[in-house]
């Protein structure tokens, strides 16, 4: 199973998820060892990975260039929910989390 994506409130509450069944952030996130990558390679495929609002127009800016890789609809539907996760994030300063297997 792929990594979900969540806003969560700071006690930890998910308020809403994503799921990636079909591992679409598997085949387009950069490896962990990536230095050109400074947000995006940093994501846990095995435990959590949290990023704030003052952290997340850097991801922002990283996420756009990577959905450009996004070939199929599933893809392209799949990073347009995490932006719209992002975003919501940034206005109401919960954290977006990626939840590792």
């Amino acid at each position: 199973m792929g990594l979900s994506v969540a806003v969560s409130a700071l006690d930890g509450t998910i308020l809403e998820q994503v799921h990636d069944p079909p591992n679409v952030l598997h085949r387009l996130l950069p490896p962990g060892d990536d230095r050109n990558a400074s947000v995006l390679s940093k994501i846990d495929w095995y435990g959590d990975t949290y990023f704030n609002y003052l952290q997340l127009p850097g991801f922002l800016v990283e996420w756009e260039a990577l959905s450009l890789r996004a070939t199929g609809p599933e893809e392209r539907e799949f990073m347009e929910a995490v932006r719209a996760l992002a975003y919501r994030c940034i206005d109401k300063r919960y954290l977006l989390r990626f939840i590792g297997d």
